[in-house]
């Protein structure tokens, strides 16, 4: 599969595959290399091989090195499925999101991938815009860990819209779909596993079944770093007011809205990304070693 396709895979089989746009968008620039260190931390404690995924000079590559993560987190730009192509063609590079991660770790022959959270359905938009993370998990056949949908999204329409896209949510160790900051979100899914067997066992099946899409394992973030549910909706909806008098719109959407969620946490929900990204790696990576 390698030879057939333009990207450039230095990995084992023995790896997790993670995404890169927290690099270039979802941290601000001093937390950015640290999460890089403590997610790869997780995945080498256990044995496993840590698989960043970006492009560097219009080269999709699967197990970036430290130096091109290090350019990526300085001048880096987020690119999703539909930005690969143009990347390619013009030698741009970037840090992947949640769907061309999986678009990518899937021709790459890896079955696990760990973000933070997935995008969603954006509760400004009255539903019309959605993520290309959803539609991606609804045909690309994977295992995401993540830490439910971003808060800033609407999260019971995206839990409806992952149903509608037969995306198989899966809550580990919970019957709650987190939300990301907070481990409660007041919706519930329906498959709970307590162990990484009880995951593999699913994805088994899946794949017997030749089922098209992922099966997406939902861990809350530690109870340690976590925020309330409460004081979460609370930054949020402050920082939703703030965007709508800042007026910005477009990419810029998502840094500015953490950065003020941020603010309005005095750094905690900023801790809480940090922890629940090496926390989510360190799942995937036992749910990778079963493979």
């Amino acid at each position: 599969m390698h030879g057939e396709l333009p990207i450039l895979c230095r990995h084992t089989s023995a790896a997790v595959a993670l995404e890169t746009a927290f690099l270039t968008s979802g941290l601000p620039g001093h937390a950015r290399l640290e999460a890089v260190e403590r997610i790869a931390a997780a995945v080498h404690s256990r044995g496993l091989e840590p698989a960043f995924i970006g492009v560097v000079a219009g080269q999709p590559t699967v197990g970036l090195q430290s130096d091109e993560l290090k350019r990526l987190a300085e001048q880096g730009r987020k690119l999703s499925t539909r930005d690969l192509p143009a990347a390619v063609a013009r030698g741009e590079q970037g840090g992947t999101t949640v769907a061309a991660t999986i678009f990518l770790a899937h021709r790459a022959s890896l079955s696990v991938v760990s973000t933070g959270g997935i995008g969603g359905v954006h509760a400004t938009s009255g539903g019309l815009d959605v993520s290309a993370d959803l539609y991606e998990l609804g045909r690309t056949p994977i295992m995401l860990v993540c830490s439910g949908a971003k808060a800033i999204v609407d999260l019971p329409a995206t839990l409806e819209r992952l149903e509608t896209l037969g995306v198989t949510v899966v809550g580990f160790q919970t019957a709650e779909f987190p939300a990301f900051y907070s481990a409660e979100s007041g919706l519930t899914v329906d498959l709970v596993a307590e162990s990484a067997e009880e995951v593999i066992e699913v994805w088994r099946a899946a794949r017997e079944l030749e089922t098209p899409g992922a099966i997406l394992v939902c861990v809350p973030p530690p109870s340690d770093i976590a925020l309330s549910r409460k004081d979460t909706e609370a930054a949020v909806s402050r920082a939703l007011s703030d965007l709508d008098m800042a007026g910005i719109s477009g990419p810029a959407v998502t840094p500015y809205l953490l950065d003020r969620i941020a603010h309005h946490t005095d750094g905690r929900s900023l801790a809480a990304n940090l922890g629940l990204l090496e926390n989510n790696a360190a799942v995937a990576a036992e749910i990778a070693k079963l493979v």
